[in-house]
């Protein structure tokens, strides 16, 4: 499974509601897109939000798949304005440091691990591949913070990066998960297309 994060998203950061991507951004999810290519996907998926969405039609886009919305990818907590901006942000902060902490707006970091991984485990199935007409691996185009979560979830905090932890994920990077086991996160989103590894285990 490759896990795509949005590239940039076009908003300023205390004005809520569900944002594109940049041109920034779009480039990002270009230059994933291309190192996905030649992947053999069998499927490509998406969060409901629409920079992920926007992120998984590039893939969609150079590997002739449709895009699939799964709601289990969805960002951990994203602002729409029902509570204020300060709430929020500390609320974010709060739910990283405290797992179990459900925020107004939102789950807690251990249950977006949770769905997370439940779409994980359905679609690491080899008989899955049965559904997409072909066995392989698939992209799922989500989020920084459901995807730290995720990798805290299976690997533990004191094995994920202290860099993911404390940064994120970068726009544009693609976490390698082989089964339930995250294989390393590849930068291809900066628009000078380098690419470095992050060993996640």
């Amino acid at each position: 499974m490759y896990v795509v994060q949005h590239g940039e998203k076009a908003r300023e950061p205390r004005e809520p509601g569900d944002p594109g991507l940049t041109a920034r951004g779009r480039e990002q999810a270009r230059l994933a897109a291309e190192w996905l290519r030649d992947k053999g996907l069998r499927a490509v998926f998406a969060s409901p939000l629409r920079r992920a969405r926007q992120t998984a039609e590039a893939v969609a886009a150079v590997t002739g798949l449709p895009v699939r919305v799964d709601a289990r990818v969805t960002e951990r907590m994203n602002w729409d304005g029902s509570v204020p901006a300060e709430r929020f942000f500390a609320d974010w902060a709060r739910a990283s440091e405290d797992r179990d902490f459900v925020p107004a707006v939102g789950d807690s970091s251990r249950a977006a691990g949770a769905r997370f991984r439940a779409f994980l485990e359905e679609h690491s199935l080899v008989e899955r591949g049965e559904e997409f007409g072909a066995d392989g691996p698939i992209a799922v185009a989500c989020h920084g913070g459901v995807t730290v979560d995720l990798l805290r979830t299976l690997l533990g905090d004191a094995a994920v990066p202290e860099a993911l932890l404390r940064e994120g994920v970068p726009s544009g990077a693609i976490t390698v998960i082989d089964g339930l086991r995250p294989i390393a996160i590849a930068e291809t989103g900066h628009l000078a297309g380098l690419e470095t590894e992050h060993r996640a285990g």
